[in-house]
């Protein structure tokens, strides 16, 4: 059997954007399934952009929400109205250090991301470690992402899925009214 990647990326990166949803979903309401202290991953949460795409009738909307992170009324309006987050700009937070990023729907692609900075290069062994730290730090936010997603599937392909967590999604969208 043979599987046609093209077909199969475009059959199912519905997933991501439904993980990005989802993703929002649990930050807001049970940000404790997210957090992975043995990992180092205490906290997180959105940053300061969302970008949403709303197919219509003749073309796609793109909407890119921006500001406060506690604050995506454009977001949430979007999403009432049929959106998709397409990326989600986050933050994360351990062991005291600070990872920015953008996490995209389409692929689960991460991109601009910042890691906590690295101790200062003095020597060509203090190159060597940066760079091995630098790695570290990659490979932490890496897990992080990896494990999430973990958490989204198992939860995707339980019975709860439709039974109880897409009416509890789409009671959190429609409960936003401005």
């Amino acid at each position: 059997m043979t599987i046609d990647i093209t077909a199969a990326y475009s059959k199912y990166k519905f997933l991501g954007y439904e993980f990005l949803i989802w993703l929002w979903f649990i930050m807001e309401n049970d940000p404790s399934l997210l957090a992975a202290p043995d990992q180092g991953v205490h906290a997180v949460h959105i940053s300061h952009r969302m970008a949403l795409e709303n197919p219509t009738m003749d073309r796609m909307e793109r909407i890119t929400s921006k500001g406060d992170p506690a604050n995506f009324d454009t977001g949430m309006l979007s999403l009432q109205q049929g959106a998709f987050i397409t990326e989600m700009g986050m933050v994360f937070k351990g062991d005291g250090h600070e990872w920015r990023f953008t996490l995209k729907g389409e692929n689960l692609s991460v991109s601009n991301l910042k890691t906590p900075p690295t101790a200062p290069i003095q020597t060509s062994e203090d190159l060597e470690s940066a760079v091995l730290e630098k790695a570290y730090l990659l490979e932490q936010i890496m897990t992080a992402v990896d494990r999430m997603f973990q958490v989204f599937i198992k939860q995707r392909i339980s019975v709860d899925w439709p039974q109880r967590i897409v009416p509890e999604i789409t009671r959190w969208i429609e409960s936003f009214r401005k």
